[in-house]
């Protein structure tokens, strides 16, 4: 299985494709999508969608992975992320790939067995699980590599339930 994982924003968008090969992963391609911070919204977020399109065309992923933003104190900033996730869920559906959305805590309790991780400690935990000489950059990038595996690593659960009740 392919999937792509997306890391929301709508000045930088990380992304990362990863391959599932029973438990093997492995990384194919990851990546920030960077848009100026002056740029009015809607380009911004034009840009971030046909950017993606293209990602999705080249790389054909079976599933694409989006983290949900994070409300905290910051009602603005959790809702410029909803809108590139907006685009992000908009892209994958004209392409017809199914999405699936995870929040940080999923994502954090799933790549590094701990939802309350640091940021540093999951990008660690991506480098181990990928294979990878040194952390992927920008952090975007690690961070969309992180919700493409914890999408691999809850599919994987899923299937092996799945099985056992058929068994029973």
């Amino acid at each position: 299985m392919r999937v792509l994982g997306i890391d929301p924003g709508t000045v930088t968008m990380g992304y990362g494709v990863v391959e599932s090969h029973n438990d093997d992963l492995d990384m194919i391609d990851c990546g920030a999508l960077v848009t100026s911070e002056r740029s009015p919204i809607g380009e911004r977020l034009c840009y971030l969608y046909q950017e993606l399109l293209c990602i999705m065309e080249n790389y054909r992923p079976d599933m694409v992975a989006v983290e949900q933003p994070f409300v905290a104190s910051n009602v603005r900033s959790a809702l410029a992320i909803g809108r590139a996730q907006a685009v992000a869920l908009l892209a994958a559906a004209t392409q017809s790939i199914p999405t699936q959305e995870y929040t940080p805590a999923q994502i954090k309790q799933s790549v590094a067995n701990y939802g309350a991780s640091s940021k540093a400690q999951v990008q660690e935990m991506v480098r181990l699980q990928l294979g990878l000489k040194e952390v992927p950059h920008p952090d975007d990038a690690a961070d969309a590599l992180a919700v493409a595996i914890c999408h691999l690593r809850e599919a994987h659960l899923s299937e092996l339930l799945a099985r056992q009740e058929e068994k029973r």
